[in-house]
């Protein structure tokens, strides 16, 4: 039965996975294109595990065929078989590439068709990809666009081959009102997919490595420790932009794009934000702004008009996010390699 571990095609081919492991693997950390058809269910897995505790591999392993005979069997090869048909290319692959893995591949190919397994399994391939997106940090001319909140740097981004988008990787926008209407991947998965779109910079062949100027943390998950040390290695381009033209960019993201994406509960959520940051704040500004808040909110529900919104917007720019990134721009130690607006700042790293 073929064994593949060409993992770097996997990720530049986009290739399709089949992942035979239990849904509760799964939610700690799965591939981008992988879809989960269990060999067993979760209580199927835990039955077997505590055989194997109780009398070992061959005893787990007999109880495993006796649960999964019958009727079941071909529920599940005819998943499998579904997925073949329509993904050829695909993989296959359990924890560690070894017993449930090579058993749906066998059985596949009792019913005729044969899909190569992944060497290694899971345990292999995450590592390939943790230790590559390290590798690649480490060897890349990385720039950092910075600016103060509400310059555009994601929209700027995005539109710069060579980026990779920490932001959208991480499904937060990075700020205590940040948090998207879909919650944030699993630190494993966050890891797995920084570590596909690392791989698949590197295979353009560009001279820099673009992302946004962030913390340590994006949201709850964390930049992996050697990946962020190896980004602050690069230079910093300051993208500039009016403060009334900031307003309208935080606006449309966090009002506009925000209220269509979460309804009812978009208000709500921009208090618990508000929330977070009052010790920062302080007790005054934090009710001001909260007023502000509620005044805009009062206002759009009698009249369906948003632009109130534009108020606590600019409070909240002027009094706590512009003297917060001044002073970290005071005190960073990266070499400032060019400031200017989107169009100079483009330009530039075009």
């Amino acid at each position: 039965m073929q064994t593949v571990e060409d993992f770097r095609s996997i990720v530049l081919e986009a290739r399709p996975l089949i992942d035979v492991r239990a849904p509760v693997e799964v939610v700690k950390g799965a591939f981008e294109g992988a879809v989960n058809l269990p060999l067993l269910n979760d209580e199927e897995r835990a039955l077997v595990g505590t055989r194997y505790k109780e009398a070992g591999n061959a005893a787990a392993v007999a109880l495993g065929h006796e649960l999964i005979s019958g009727a079941i069997k071909e529920e599940r090869i005819a998943a499998w078989a579904e997925f073949a048909r329509a993904h050829p290319e695909a993989y296959i692959y359990c924890f560690r590439g070894g017993q449930r893995s090579r058993i749906a591949q066998q059985w596949l190919g009792e019913a005729g068709l044969e899909l190569p397994r992944l060497k290694g399994g899971y345990k292999a391939f995450r590592s390939y990809l943790s230790t590559e997106a390290q590798r690649i940090a480490a060897t890349s001319s990385v720039r950092i666009i910075g600016g103060r909140t509400g310059s555009g740097k994601t929209l700027l981004l995005n539109r710069l081959r060579g980026a990779v988008d920490l932001e959208a990787l991480a499904n937060h926008r990075g700020s205590a009102f940040g948090k998207m209407s879909t919650p944030q991947p699993s630190q494993i998965d966050f890891e797995n997919v920084l570590g596909y779109a690392l791989i698949r910079h590197e295979a353009q062949g560009l001279a820099h490595l673009i992302i946004e100027h962030e913390s340590y943390r994006i949201g709850r998950l964390f930049i992996p420790q050697p990946i962020y040390d190896a980004f602050l290695q690069g230079g910093l381009i300051i993208l500039e932009c009016p403060f009334e033209e900031r307003v309208e960019v935080v606006f449309e993201a966090y009002v506009t794009d925000l209220q269509q994406r979460m309804g009812a509960r978009w208000f709500d959520a921009m208090q618990e934000a508000l929330s977070r940051i009052i010790k920062r704040l302080g007790h005054e500004r934090y009710e001001r702004v909260r007023a502000q808040m509620h005044e805009a909110h009062t206002h759009q529900e009698r009249c369906g008009e948003t632009q109130g919104h534009k108020l606590w917007i600019a409070t909240l720019l002027r009094e706590y996010y512009d003297p917060m990134y001044d002073y970290q721009i005071e005190r960073t130690t990266l070499p400032i390699l060019f400031c200017g607006d989107a169009k100079a700042v483009y330009d530039f790293l075009s």
